[in-house]
């Protein structure tokens, strides 16, 4: 169709007010790009957070919470238990039958661009502001939403299908009163008390704390009456693991009221900062789309009904809000995850938050858990030390040796100074002193009956295996097996141990002292069955230890040595008793454990007077085998300017030590440990101390973390988060969540967690991008993160390559979108200003939606391929992702043709060529088939692309990309 300019125009008026309507675009169009980089800098610093509050205030005034109360559980009398308790099943979905769609809709609609559209449409009722047909608006604003809602749809069916996967292993249906049979390695399914018999427990109400429980047990049908107190010793939490045999339970708490579940938030619905800039952007446009309209009707002279006209300008230029940015944007971000899942580099990884692969591209904290995610949560004996001789992993064949001898020689031998006699003890207590239970599978697989389950079980060495509470303790008992002091069995009351001949020793165990963080050991009284003697060992860290053994001038200097080789070190010591000492010990020790007030302190008093002077027999280390790649994926995302903090359950020791060996922090930098605090005068010192250290990484546990939160939020995240590295230990799962929402509401950064184990949910729930790892402790973190990866090192290609390129890709696929939106608009504005400012459109029906479809989507979507450095320059230069986590500014230009982009062009040429065939009445064949159109598209295309590539050529030559010196 040819364009003249019609006689109107040539007056000098309307000549004038079309150069300052072209102007005025022109203006639009800079301040596009100015926006891009200035504008969403100061919305930034105005936490975005903001954007969710009506949301959560709308979820609470819904979500009315039931108020928990104290319970009392009848055992075989279910009848008198009134009380309506959950249903024990685990629940990641978003979403119910009901409110699906209608949650669906507002996550859409609450969005500036969506919520214009859905007015531009509706007003297209109106017969006075109607323009052509009523599908032009409401077609691509329909399409867009069948798109959202399909996409939604599939990420909460997959979600329930893994719900419904996991509850079917989880015993649902499992409610409080029922006794309950778990068989051996079966994970507990609600949590439990250890009793079996027709009485009734009483319960105090669910709450957070994981380290403590309060209960009574009392049975009546007894004479006289038997009430008994219940602690922590008495309870089994849902998701552990039967050790050895079986374990008959009463359910007290189920599905949302057992620990593990109250202890993780609820899912919530992520956006992107990407989209949260471009609903900024729209509402930029929109502003200048007013504006734009307002002089079209001032120029017009405000002639008959001008509101209507304004209203009908608003709706000619629309199309500089383009309704198709969300759906190219929704479906990239399906293509960016259909390829982090189709990477052969990291098999394994699932997106199961499709709405935010970009993300990956813009994060600045990584929030990490240390046991199974960093560290393989295996350990390995490493040295023995003995004071005089230290023996490492290429000289353990002399331990063996010296083990072999001493079991050899008809009596065990009696000087005391000797290396082998001292091995012989070091070993012998390593062999005693722990909790460790040997675990013997039938020789079917799992026994179906429970009374046989011991007559086909199979004792043979081969078939062994070790259950304990810690890794550490099985490490421990593994190395004395290897050098020949076998566990071969362990009940409540014995253990025996196999010597390198084959004979049994049978040691009684009289006490045992389980390890607590308050007093970082653990101790064990045994009587030797031959001898009759009574030997009391411990083991512990060595702050806790130093004050305990016998003076010596060697310990301090070699725990040290070791805690620098990455080690987690235990001093063993012991100390014989005699028969009188054992029974006056053992009668205080009783006497304390019924003690109703201060009972806890009296029996650690009693406890204490044993451990004075005691033999210190060896120092031992043991190594938490790291991921593979650890070092090297912490160092690559360091340089790429991620700030790590690791968040770990684990003494400060330990999570001192991981830190060390696995480099998050370096050889050259100091560790400043935070003293433990308690009060707010001690906090503040303890701060002003902190502050004066420069470049020094930080280790800090949990309480003294909640009373520097408490007395100095803003001045101790804004210390933390001046450090390279942060380690905090001792944390519960609601402390690492807080921690995540600290960062984001102190910095407005990305925030990224990491972990593998059900006390990790909270927090990867709660950062901006949750990343699960499949590890050890099951699949709930894997299920409820937004992307699951098999291997800690994976996470570098997921951020260096499929984030970086996630969030370019979608940063140039929203300009180009909007740079289409605004050349139309501009063809408006010049079409309305020749004709005397008239608010008619300049194309009619189809073709408006063909060219925000059909015409032009092809090309456009294709840039969901483009990439400007290949996949290993960007793992070989993590220093590009740098760039990413500021404002970026996308050049209009592809880097990288792919073949389909060259298919996508001439899809589109397809199109626009075979709608000539049924459009006779929108098209001019005739005139578009003549020589002189095809000149005057090619004069048009060179005028209009010429210049932006001349700025182009310039740009790169005198300020080019940081990657181009890569590529060149």
């Amino acid at each position: 169709m040819s364009f003249v300019l019609p006689l109107p125009c040539r007056d000098t008026f309307h000549l004038v007010a079309l150069i300052f309507i072209l102007y005025f675009i022109f203006i639009i169009t800079y301040m596009f790009h100015v926006l891009d980089i200035y504008l969403f800098k100061m919305f930034l610093k105005s936490k975005i957070v903001f954007l969710f509050s009506c949301s959560d205030w709308l979820i609470n005034i819904c979500r009315r919470k039931k108020e928990l109360k104290a319970r009392t559980v009848w055992l075989g009398c279910p009848e008198k238990c009134e009380e309506k308790y959950p249903k024990n099943a685990i629940k990641n979905q978003k979403y119910n039958i009901f409110t699906f769609i209608p949650g669906v809709l507002y996550e859409q609609f609450k969005f500036f661009l969506n919520l214009y559209f859905l007015v531009v449409s509706c007003s297209q009722f109106v017969p006075a502001l109607k323009i052509g047909y009523l599908y032009t608006y409401w077609a691509p604003l329909g399409f867009v939403l069948t798109v959202t809602v399909a996409r939604e749809a599939v990420d909460e069916y997959r979600r329930y299908k893994r719900d419904k996967e996991m509850n079917s292993q989880l015993y649902s249906k499992i409610i409080c009163t029922f006794f309950f049979l778990s068989p051996q390695n079966q994970r507990i399914p609600s949590d439990m008390d250890l009793f079996s018999i027709n009485a009734y427990v009483y319960a105090q109400k669910p709450q957070l704390d994981i380290h403590s429980f309060e209960g009574t047990f009392t049975r009546e049908d007894s004479d006289p009456a038997v009430h008994e107190s219940l602690s922590i010793e008495n309870t089994l939490w849902a998701s552990t693991v039967v050790a050895s045999g079986t374990v008959i339970g009463v359910v007290i708490y189920t599905g949302k009221e057992t620990r593990s579940v109250m202890n993780t938030s609820n899912p919530k619905n992520k956006v992107g900062l990407l989209d949260l800039e471009l609903n900024q952007l729209t509402k930029a446009l929109f502003l200048a789309l007013v504006a734009l309209s307002v002089v079209m009707v001032t120029l017009q002279g405000f002639v008959g009904p001008w509101y209507r006209n304004l209203f009908r300008f608003l709706l000619l230029f629309s199309y500089i809000i383009p309704i198709s940015l969300r759906v190219n944007l929704d479906m990239g971000k399906a293509a960016y995850g259909w390829m982090i899942m189709k990477d052969d580099n990291i098999p394994g990884t699932v997106v199961r938050t499709s709405t935010i692969p970009e993300e990956l591209g813009r994060l600045v904290y990584l929030l990490t858990d240390k046991t199974g995610t960093l560290t393989q949560n295996e350990m390995i004996f490493k040295r023995l030390h003995l004071g005089t001789v230290s023996y490492g992993t290429d000289t353990m064949d002399e331990i063996q040796s010296h083990i072999i001898n001493s079991y050899s020689q008809s009596s065990a031998p009696k000087v005391r100074k000797s290396v082998s006699s001292r091995i012989h003890e070091a070993v012998k207590a390593i062999a005693l002193c722990h909790n460790v239970t040997p675990v013997y599978e039938s020789r079917a697989g799992v026994s179906g009956e429970t009374e046989y389950a011991e007559v086909d079980q199979d004792f043979s060495d081969e078939n062994r295996a070790y259950q304990a509470s810690s890794p550490d303790e099985v490490a421990l008992v593994q190395w004395t097996e290897s050098v020949g002091l076998t566990l071969v069995n362990r009940d409540l009351t014995s253990m025996q141990l196999k010597t390198p001949g084959g004979h049994i020793l049978t040691y009684y165990i009289l006490q045992i002292f389980p390890f607590t963080s308050e007093s970082k050991r653990m101790g064990i009284i045994v009587r030797d069955e031959s001898s009759g003697e009574i030997t009391f060992y411990m083991k512990g860290a060595d702050v806790a230890m130093s004050t305990i053994v016998q003076y010596n001038d060697w310990l301090e200097e070699e725990c040290g040595n070791m805690a620098r080789e990455g080690l987690r070190t235990l001093v063993v010591a012991k100390k014989s008793l005699t028969e009188e000492q054992y029974q006056d010990f053992e009668s205080r020790y009783n006497q304390a454990k019924l003690s109703i007030h201060d009972r806890n302190l009296k029996v650690a008093a009693v406890v204490e007077s044993l451990e004075r002077e005691m033999e210190l027999l060896c120092l031992t280390g043991v190594e938490d085998q790291l991921q593979a790649d650890v070092r090297p994926t912490l160092e690559m995302l360091r340089n790429a300017g991620i700030k790590i903090w690791m968040l770990t359950g684990d003494k400060l020791e330990t999570a001192t030590c991981i830190a060390k060996s696995s480099h998050l922090v370096s050889r050259t930098q100091d560790i400043h440990i935070f003293r433990p605090v308690t009060t707010r005068g001690e906090a503040h010192l303890e701060l002003n101390a902190f502050r004066r250290k420069h470049d020094c990484a930080l280790v800090i546990s949990g309480d003294s973390l909640e009373v520097c939160l408490k007395y100095y939020e803003h001045e101790f995240v804004e210390l933390a988060c001046q450090c390279p590295a942060v380690v905090c230990c001792r944390c519960s799962p609601t402390q690492k969540a807080h921690i995540v929402k600290l960062l984001q509401h102190h910095t407005g950064k990305r925030t990224c967690a990491i972990g593998d184990g059900g006390n990790d949910v909270s927090m990867i729930q709660a950062a901006d991008c949750g990343i699960g790892i499949e590890g050890k402790e099951g699949k709930q973190a894997s299920l409820a993160a937004d992307f699951s990866i098999t291997q800690f090192k994976h996470i570098g290609r997921l951020l260096m390559v499929h984030g970086r390129n996630s969030y370019k890709r979608s940063a140039a696929l929203g300009q180009f979108v909007m740079h289409r939106g605004l050349i139309i608009s501009t063809m408006q504005a010049v079409f309305s200003s020749v004709f005397y400012f008239a608010s008619v459109p300049l194309y009619q029906g189809f073709l408006m939606v063909g060219y925000a479809t059909i015409y032009t989507m092809f090309p456009v979507f294709s840039l969901v391929l483009d990439q400007d450095v290949k996949p290993e320059m960007a793992l070989l230069y993590p220093e590009l992702y740098k760039d990413l986590t500021k404002l970026l500014m996308v050049a209009l230009t592809i880097r990288t043709w792919h073949w389909l982009m060259v298919v996508a062009e001439f899809l589109s040429l397809g199109c626009y060529v075979a709608s000539l065939a049924f459009l006779n009445e929108y098209f001019d064949v005739a005139f578009i088939t003549t020589v002189t159109f095809l000149w005057k598209v090619s004069a048009i295309t060179v005028v209009s692309c010429l210049p932006l590539y001349i700025l182009k050529y310039l740009k790169r030559k005198f300020s080019p990309p940081s990657y181009s010196k890569l590529t060149s």
